[in-house]
């Protein structure tokens, strides 16, 4: 496998992640106006590893990537821990 490749298939086995990440946060400041910047690099940060690391589980309980239990525990875990990171401010 070519460098390139590589990163292709790993940027296609993150990607779920970053998008559910960037959908926990990117509605909540559309919907709140006025919402401070401070640490929001941060919770984009902690959704984005949460994610992947919860696909890594996944990869390795199920010996493969894109079963539906491993992509209902992305959404799970990663709502979770947004709903905790805006319920903190």
């Amino acid at each position: 496998m070519t460098p390139l490749a590589f990163l292709a298939h790993l940027a296609g086995f993150i990607a779920p992640a970053v998008f559910v990440a960037l959908v926990l946060w990117i509605v909540p400041r559309l919907t709140r106006a006025g919402r401070s910047a401070s640490g929001a690099g941060l919770e984009a940060f902690l959704l984005v590893v949460a994610g992947v690391v919860v696909l890594l589980a996944g990869l390795l309980v199920f010996g493969r990537d894109g079963k539906m239990a491993t992509y209902a525990a992305l959404v799970l875990v990663q709502g979770t821990l947004g709903w905790w990171l805006h319920r903190k401010r």
